[in-house]
């Protein structure tokens, strides 16, 4: 397949020419900047990202789902890329400033196809991932996957669509397989929390005992039967 539609008149090419008119605009430093982020940053952040929502969902009672959820993360954004090969082979799109005059192209070496973008169906996936596991460290894990397809775009070495197709790449494989991932890695997870030498792996020293004693009925924990008053044992007993 030749690609998407190219033409000037393409809204899809008429944004990526606003997007990246920024750069030409923008003094050089914040362009190495914007190269650096969108190249490496949003990756490492998004790894930090999923280092703090491990540490914190490690001490929950929940730890075991949480951490699978953390687990499959990357394991998604691994199908997800595999799943874009023969994508990429089918569309056969050029990068952008093969078919386009007057980018300002942050950075060299892409000779690859264009459609989808990797490094946006690798941070959704990823973002997707970490918010299976935890909503709150799940909706920065996305805000740094919406960054790096904009800096995609903005570096010229993507249209929007090849972000957008990745976006859409990445949250489908992500949400779609979870179940069944789930399914295989919470067992797996709660094996290893039961294990001395790496359970510290899954849960915080004592976060199970505390698990345990916080939960009431209906959560896990055992029924608390309040005491009997004393008064209330000597009447029984009369009837008796």
């Amino acid at each position: 397949m030749a690609g998407l539609a190219l033409d000037g008149a393409n809204p899809d090419v008429s944004l990526l020419y606003d997007i990246n008119g920024l750069a030409a605009d923008a003094p050089g430093w914040f362009d190495r900047v914007m190269e650096l982020v969108g190249e490496y940053g949003t990756m490492f952040g998004m790894v930090l990202v999923a280092l703090w929502c491990w540490w914190s969902v490690r001490r929950r009672e929940d730890a075991v789902t949480s951490v699978a959820g953390l687990v499959w993360a990357p394991l998604a954004a691994g199908i997800a890329l595999l799943i874009n090969i023969p994508i990429r082979g089918f569309v056969e799109r050029p990068r952008p400033f093969n078919d386009h005059k007057g980018l300002e192209v942050l950075i060299a070496g892409k000779t690859d196809y264009s459609f989808v973008s990797d490094h946006a169906t690798l941070a959704m996936a990823i973002a997707v991932g970490v918010f299976v596991a935890n909503r709150k460290f799940g909706l920065a894990a996305i805000g740094l996957a919406v960054v790096a397809g904009f800096c995609r775009v903005y570096m010229g070495v993507h249209y929007p669509t090849d972000v957008i197709g990745g976006f859409a790449l990445g949250t489908a494989v992500a949400l779609l397989l979870a179940p069944v991932a789930m399914a295989l890695l919470t067992p797996l997870m709660a094996a290893i929390a039961r294990s001395e030498k790496v359970g510290w792996l899954v849960r915080a020293k004592g976060s199970a005992a505390r698990g345990a004693a916080g939960a009431g009925p209906g959560l896990g924990g055992p029924a608390v039967v309040p005491a009997q008053r004393a008064g209330d044992s000597e009447r029984n007993d009369l009837a008796a």
